[in-house]
């Protein structure tokens, strides 16, 4: 789990990050969720955007993404989801 100096801290980093992701009205699936993985891999820290056609509540995909990825959810903000997973290979990010 993440302290909240943590997301606090990842949040100021994710603030000038573009979302890579778009959840559209299909809403999650098993695809998204092993891309998403990949790119967590990577970066460690992404950006998901929920468009507008999305029948899900935020909340929902949040938690379905989550679940999916073992990520931590730092943040939903507006139509926007924050996701971190530390990566195994590429760490970059030294939390504080």
């Amino acid at each position: 789990m993440l302290t909240g100096k943590q997301k606090r801290f990842l949040r100021a980093k994710a603030n000038q990050m573009r979302p890579i992701f778009q959840v559209g009205k299909t809403g999650v699936n098993e695809n998204m969720i092993v891309q998403i993985n990949e790119a967590l891999e990577k970066r460690e820290l992404i950006k998901v955007s929920i468009l507008q056609n999305c029948l899900e509540d935020k909340q929902v995909v949040a938690d379905g993404l989550v679940q999916g990825t073992n990520a931590e959810l730092v943040q939903i903000i507006g139509n926007n989801i924050v996701l971190y997973k530390e990566s195994e290979e590429n760490k970059q990010i030294q939390l504080p």
